[in-house]
């Protein structure tokens, strides 16, 4: 099992059934990850986390501080995808960090797709 995006026709797999997706908060400037696996049941959002809070960005109440991270588990039934948004509100473009989790290589999506500025992109498991 590993992920693909799909965009503007085009289906990209990336060789991976683990991965971050990042961004920058627009109005707080502030990092977001997501780390997700690919499943036989689906895309399962494992951990997120957040280096700040504010403007819709409030970790919940069992999420953890750890210095620099607010981390915690969403806790949410496996996804048959992630549609994701490229409105130009983020500060930059989706990075999507593939690797173990200490030295993960993070590129903006538009490296991984045909059409660089494809909108939406959808991340799910390839067929």
């Amino acid at each position: 099992m590993e992920f693909c995006l799909l965009a503007a026709g085009a289906t990209v797999r990336l060789g991976t059934m683990a991965l971050t997706l990042a961004w920058t908060h627009s109005i707080e400037k502030i990092r977001w990850e997501e780390d997700y696996r690919a499943t036989p049941a689906g895309v399962v959002l494992l951990e997120d986390r957040v280096q700040g809070t504010g403007a819709g960005m409030e970790p919940p109440p069992d999420a953890k501080f750890d210095g620099k991270w607010w981390r915690y588990n969403p806790h949410v039934a496996p996804l048959p995808q992630v549609i994701l948004r490229r409105s130009g509100m983020t500060v930059g473009d989706w990075q999507v960090c593939i690797g173990e989790a200490k030295g993960q290589a993070c590129k903006p999506m538009g490296d991984y797709l045909p059409d660089k500025k494809a909108d939406p992109v959808t991340l799910t498991t390839c067929p």
